[in-house]
């Protein structure tokens, strides 16, 4: 059994010796954009939730400044100004959770760490009124879970660390919906692996696909939910076993897979990419990251097409599936950012928010993406 000592697993880890920049130059014949200094948060933040709302502002909440010290507060990011601001608190502080914008504008917020165990409380932000409402728990206590919103609106809950009577266990099968018109989650079909810190991404015609993370071992095992049947489908394993990765969906529906870590976490951290087809259900290789990166927020598509992906290094990348490689986005954060968030913003810049380096102690600053 783990030690209770490690307090927020997913989100810590042993430090390491420096960090090799990317060198290689952009291509001249992509559009790479920049990165440049944002203003800073008004907390130090790491393990947060940042989602969009319809105004085009962007609701940051929770998250730690260090091991045992978990945030309630949630602040508003204005991509107008280019400032934050305060807005009401959760219920309780959280990190590792989930969130995912509702159709009536709300934002959905569950699960996650609060002190050393998991949880199963959830509640709704209320932009129009700036606060938190508890609504009817998970039907299990979950951390460092996945949530997805479906084409019906409602949204599914996957993997997760679970409980025992010790304590945060074994990562979860079970996977829950929640009906957007009830306000309240149920159980759906079980996925056929336990797993956590995997990725979720909503394909074209509605399915989601769920691949890798960790269960007993990091897995390259993937699977895809149907929510026409409520049901999950194994499909075609990835290249690698990964977790801690990211993923984004490319222009032609297909899926790039990227980064992350196996066994070894921080000294195991990968920089090969992979494309799952979801026509044919199989994953192939893809041109590798420029440096190995894991700890990755889902990678975000531009107006462009191009995937952008950001953390687990100073420098940030793009994906471009015309010419199937990356190339080095010009300009650097001053530190690598593990557990920041990536946010498309309304006007199609990207907002970098948090994260650490190499220690637990987070970070307030923002960086920018211009395409």
């Amino acid at each position: 059994m783990r030690s209770r000592a490690l307090l927020v697993p997913l989100l810590t880890g042993v430090s390491v010796v420096g960090i090799a920049l990317a060198t290689s130059a952009p291509n001249p014949n992509t559009n790479t954009g920049s990165l440049v200094r944002g203003s800073e948060m008004l907390a130090p933040r790491s393990g947060h939730s940042a989602t969009l709302l319809p105004d085009g502002r962007v609701l940051i909440a929770g998250g730690m400044r260090r091991n045992q010290d978990f945030y309630r507060s949630a602040e508003l990011y204005d991509p107008a100004s280019g400032k934050f601001q305060s807005t009401g608190e959760m219920h309780v502080a959280r990190v590792g959770h989930a969130a995912a914008l509702l159709r009536s504008g709300k934002v959905l917020i569950a699960g996650g760490w609060v002190g050393h165990d998991v949880t199963d409380e959830a509640e709704l932000y209320d932009p129009a009124t700036g606060k938190f409402t508890v609504i009817a728990p998970m039907t299990t206590k979950r951390g460092h879970l996945a949530m997805t919103l479906l084409r019906d609106g409602n949204v599914l809950v996957t993997g997760g660390a679970g409980e025992n009577d010790d304590g945060p266990g074994s990562s979860l099968v079970a996977a829950d919906i929640f009906d957007a018109a009830t306000q309240r989650f149920r159980p759906t079909g079980a996925m056929h692996y336990a797993r956590v810190a995997q990725t979720n991404t909503l394909l074209p015609d509605g399915r989601v696909l769920l691949a890798g993370g960790r269960g007993a071992a990091v897995t390259a095992r993937a699977e895809v939910y149907d929510p026409k049947t409520g049901t999950f489908s194994e499909t075609g394993s990835m290249l690698a076993p990964r977790y801690k990765h990211t993923a984004g969906l490319l222009p032609d529906g297909r899926v790039l897979l990227a980064g992350g870590s196996n066994e070894r976490d921080w000294h195991g951290t990968l920089s090969s990419a992979e494309i799952y087809d979801p026509q044919r259900g199989t994953f192939t290789a893809a041109a590798a990251l420029h440096d190995a990166r894991f700890k990755l927020p889902p990678a975000v598509q531009l107006r462009s097409g191009q995937l952008l992906v950001a953390g687990g290094n100073p420098q940030a990348e793009l994906y471009d599936a015309r010419t199937g490689k990356f190339v080095v986005v010009p300009g650097a954060m001053s530190d690598a950012r593990h557990f920041m968030s990536e946010t498309l913003l309304s006007d199609g810049r990207v907002l970098l928010a948090g994260g650490y380096a190499y220690s637990p102690e987070a970070t307030a600053e923002t960086w920018i993406y211009r395409p």
